[in-house]
């Protein structure tokens, strides 16, 4: 099993500088990068300010993007350091000519070498490889299936690379991640994954019922599933969301779980890392935070979604992607 850090403490909130302290330091030389708080000192290889410690703004802490008709966010949440989640959407067209959307969102293990190196890593494999098959007429489910395993081989090779070598033997605690993914098609929704990331299903008509599509590779799915505790008994414990399946060079053996579905309405898929889902577990209060008009609206669906979170406490970074169903004719195209 592994184990998530437990969250850290906020970051240093950000405060005018002491004008004392700024002009004494040495102005940085030009191209030098300079900190965002205090504007006087240099920001270091891990950054951090050297003249007044601020945490310094990463690119990956907020992202947002729009592709086709789905779109995606991510945010580093309010009490981690950095984001270790990340996403890729894309689109592409069948043998056919029609579309398929493709949604990927992975979660970095907090207690192993560079999670955020290997959710970045998986993210794009796995969007690779499912928009490189899909064209080919290779079976969405089949896709997902050998994606999740490209992805798998992308995280491992991380391992084997130089720094972590040297840091680290290359099978102890190697980077590591969770994956989900959906593709959805004109009418067939595929989902796939390994760990603690879910994906739901929320109907645009919201007198039809909601539905969780994926199972947790958690200590606390184990437990339900052995008939050993209720749903809420076990996710009460501590030992919730220590994870039995990951990718890894010193995951177990990989296990890709996918499955299909046939909805019978429009609807719009969820695929989010347990950021979100943390506050707002059941399908049903997952569908209540989604947004009415999600689906022609996703990108704004996904920023109501992260802020959801974030006003819940934000205590894990925080990841969702909406892709409607069924996939619109138009606009078909990889990205």
């Amino acid at each position: 099993m592994r184990f998530d850090r437990p969250p850290e403490p906020d970051e240093y909130p950000l405060q005018a500088p002491d004008p004392r302290v700024a002009a004494e330091t040495p102005t940085p030389a030009e191209g030098v990068k300079v900190c965002v708080a205090c504007r006087a000192g240099r920001v270091d290889h891990d950054g951090y300010c050297e003249n007044c410690g601020h945490a310094q703004p990463r690119e990956r802490d907020h992202m947002e993007q729009e592709c086709g008709p789905m779109a995606a966010v991510s945010d580093r949440g309010l009490r981690h350091h950095r984001n270790e989640d990340a996403f890729a959407v894309g689109t592409a067209a069948l043998p056919d000519g029609s579309p398929a959307s493709v949604a990927i969102v992975c979660d970095g293990v907090s207690s192993a070498t560079r999670p955020d190196d290997a959710s970045l890593a998986a993210s794009r494999a796995a969007s690779e490889s499912l928009l490189a098959a899909l064209p080919r007429g290779t079976h969405p489910q089949q896709a997902m299936h050998e994606a999740i395993v490209a992805a798998s081989r992308a995280v491992n090779a991380l391992a084997a690379e130089p720094q972590t070598a040297r840091e680290h033997a290359p099978h102890q605690n190697a980077p590591a991640c969770t994956i989900v993914g959906a593709v959805v098609t004109s009418g067939l929704l595929v989902v796939g994954w390994v760990g603690d990331s879910r994906a739901y299903w929320v109907p645009v008509d919201r007198s039809a019922l909601p539905a969780r599509l994926t199972e947790d590779d958690s200590w606390a799915a184990q437990m339900v599933a052995a008939g050993l505790m209720n749903e809420a008994e076990a996710y009460a414990d501590e030992r919730a969301h220590a994870i039995t399946g990951w990718l890894g060079a010193d995951a177990y053996e990989l296990e890709p779980h996918t499955a299909s579905f046939k909805p019978d309405r429009p609807g719009v898929v969820v695929v989010c890392t347990d950021g979100l889902w943390n506050y707002a577990e059941a399908a049903q209060e997952m569908a209540e935070a989604v947004p009415l008009d999600a689906a022609v609206r996703p990108l704004h669906g996904a920023q109501v979604l992260v802020g959801h979170a974030l006003d819940g406490g934000g205590h894990d970074n925080v990841t969702v992607a909406l892709v409607p169903f069924p996939a619109p004719s138009q606009g078909a195209g990889s990205a």
